[in-house]
């Protein structure tokens, strides 16, 4: 009876909870997103002002400069058989369209991972 007590309590102190965080990209500020102004912003202030870009895609003649942050948080319940994850995962991404005199044609800009909340339950929300 004491070791199957025993054996018990070992069993529940196996039971554990991890929350975890991590992040890619830098972080884009709203500020230097409005200093790029359509028409008139090169490539090299866009360059100076942002650093290289995390993906160059090239569309028709133009240049097409993505920048990313991903933002992810994850918990998670790790029982001794079976182990429940929610992990959830925002981005803010930055699109400039660069035509082929340098100069900026488009800004395309999204901010979603304020807020990203932790997530425990691993079932629907």
């Amino acid at each position: 009876m004491r070791r199957a007590g025993l054996l018990l309590m070992m069993l529940l102190m196996l039971n554990a909870c991890a929350f975890s965080r991590g992040t890619l990209g830098d972080e884009i500020k709203t500020d230097t997103v409005n200093s790029i102004k359509k028409g008139t912003t090169t490539r090299a202030e866009v360059l100076a002002h942002l650093g290289a870009p995390d993906r160059l895609l090239q569309l028709n003649g133009r240049d097409l400069f993505q920048y990313y942050r991903y933002d992810a948080k994850v918990g998670s319940l790790l029982l001794i058989l079976v182990n429940f994850s929610r992990v959830s995962v925002k981005s803010d991404d930055l699109f400039v369209i660069i035509n082929r005199e340098g100069i900026v044609e488009e800004v395309i800009a999204s901010k979603r991972t304020e807020n990203l909340e932790f997530r425990f339950w691993p079932f629907g929300d």
